[in-house]
């Protein structure tokens, strides 16, 4: 029956590895939307209507992309806490399996 379910701990650490790189790479990307996408005022030229849509236009854009950047972040930090807590509680619980198995203090 022990054999019916089994976890293999190192696919969960290399998860745990790949969503921090993602964390991290969103986190460039948040970066890059907050603060590399700047459109000073009257940098497309003023005094014309178009001018003043296309920059209302990047500024709607620009909050939606940080919105969106900051939701999948989130999104990752509960996966990765997730996944973290499934590791921990499987490794857990089969450290406790084989101390139970060969008794506490044998190796």
């Amino acid at each position: 029956m022990g054999d019916q379910y089994k976890v293999d701990l190192s696919e969960l650490e290399g998860t745990i590895t790949k969503l921090n790189g993602v964390i991290r790479q969103l986190g460039q990307a948040n970066s890059s939307a907050k603060y590399s996408t700047y459109l000073p005022h009257g940098a497309l030229g003023s005094g014309f209507q178009e001018a003043e849509e296309l920059a209302k236009a990047h500024t709607e854009m620009k909050a939606h992309i940080e919105e969106i950047v900051d939701y999948l972040h989130e999104v990752m930090n509960e996966f990765g806490d997730k996944t973290k807590t499934a590791h921990d509680n499987y490794s857990n619980q089969d450290f406790a399996v084989q101390t139970s198995m060969t008794g506490p203090g044998s190796s």
